[in-house]
Order: structure tokens, then C-alpha cells, then sequence
């Protein structure tokens, strides 16, 4: 019999980037298919995410063991191990390392689709805030990736990320989504926990309301 161990492995403010990232994309993807005066939110929530996304950048640096990109930043040859079964305990710890593929690959995709749409011009209403800043062409460019490309791809890689959370849960038996509820995981070695207290999580919201305040600059020079 292998001891259980139950470590908190999510602090609070990775848990909550994660389900508001969730809920802004889903929007993001309604309203764009919506349109007319419903794009109004759909800038809303692109700002939104942006903000979110900064602040994941930084406690990716800061946050907790288990949510700082040092924990699953896997080498080549280790995620060879792990496709060909040979993996580490550690590896099912925090994200594994096709998880932290698909992590990686989702943020950075959400980066360039926000990164577009600041750029882009339906021609209609509605316009990015920094499209003065570069030429016909370029917004030409930025909206067609974010219109015809980008979209898809985001869809594309969400559906993926649910399929692999469905592979994990049903096949595996692996709890993915209670752990990104709660915080905690049950292992069956003993790990470092991440910081999870009022420090850290005063910390978080200081640095999220910052990332925010830098969001509402770059929408303020549209203006």
C-alpha cells in the first residue's frame, strides 16, 4: 500500500485565473458570434483576458510552487519519457507534461488572439484601440488572423484541453477538476506544497489590479 498524501497543489489566485479565463473565453466566443452591440462586450472581455493573462505571466514567476512555469517547463527528453510511459511520479503532481503543453500552447494562443483584436477594425462600429498606431495593412492583417484564423484555432485548442481533462478522468482516473476547485491533490509522494495564505493571495490581487491598470492604459490610447 502506497501512503496518500493530500497537498494543496492550486493556490486560490491560480484557481481563480483559470475559471475566469474559462468563463471570459466562452463569452468572448458567444459575443463575437453574436455581433451587432454585442461586440461592445466582446471588447470587454478581451480585455479581461488580457489582464488575466499579464497577471499569469507574472505569477508564473511568483505564485506558487506548483503554479510558477518553472514547475512544468519539462525538457524534450523528459516528455519523451513520459509519452513513452516512463514518466516520474512528480510528473502527475502538478501539470504533467502534456498538460503543460496544452497550457502553454492555450496562453499563448489567447495572448496573440488578444493581441490581434487590439489591432483589428470590423469596418462597421467597432474598432481596436491601438489600430492608429500601424498602418491600413497591418489592421488589415490583424483582422483577418483574428476573424478567420485565430478564432478557430482558440476553439480548437479548448476542445482539445476538455478532451484531454475527459481522458484524464475517465481513463487515467485522475481528479483534475475537484483539485481546480479546492486546491488540493492527493499524491502518493510526499511534495512541497504551494503558498497558499493572505500574504500570497493580498500579494495576487495587488498584482492583478496592476496588470489591470496597464490594460486600462493601452485601451485609453485609442482614445
Amino acid at each position: 500500500m502506497q501512503n496518500k498524501h493530500t497537498v494543496r497543489i492550486w493556490d486560490l489566485p491560480t484557481r481563480l485565473f483559470h475559471w475566469l479565463l474559462a468563463v471570459c473565453t466562452i463569452a468572448l466566443v458567444i459575443s463575437a458570434k453574436i455581433g451587432g452591440n454585442a461586440m461592445l462586450w466582446h471588447f470587454r472581455f478581451g480585455y479581461a483576458v488580457l489582464a488575466l493573462l499579464l497577471f499569469r505571466l507574472v505569477w508564473g514567476l511568483v505564485g506558487g510552487y506548483w503554479s510558477r512555469f518553472a514547475a512544468f517547463l519539462y525538457s524534450p527528453a523528459r516528455m519523451l519519457r513520459y509519452l513513452r510511459g516512463q514518466g516520474t511520479p512528480e510528473d502527475g503532481v502538478g501539470h504533467s507534461p502534456l498538460g503543460a503543453l496544452s497550457v502553454f500552447g492555450l496562453l499563448a494562443m489567447l495572448a496573440l488572439q488578444v493581441g490581434t483584436g487590439l489591432f483589428s477594425d470590423d469596418e462597421i462600429a467597432f474598432a481596436g484601440p491601438l489600430t492608429r498606431f500601424v498602418s491600413g495593412d497591418g489592421v488589415s492583417l490583424a483582422t483577418s488572423l483574428h476573424k478567420d484564423v485565430g478564432q478557430y484555432l482558440v476553439m480548437t485548442l479548448v476542445a482539445l484541453h476538455l478532451l484531454a481533462i475527459a481522458f484524464y478522468s475517465v481513463v487515467k482516473k485522475l481528479s483534475l477538476v475537484p483539485a481546480m476547485i479546492t486546491g488540493n491533490k492527493t499524491v502518493t509522494m510526499p511534495v512541497a506544497p504551494s503558498r497558499d495564505d493572505t500574504v500570497s493571495r493580498l500579494s495576487a490581487l495587488v498584482i492583478f489590479l496592476l496588470c489591470s491598470a496597464v490594460v486600462a492604459w493601452i485601451v485609453s490610447l485609442g482614445t
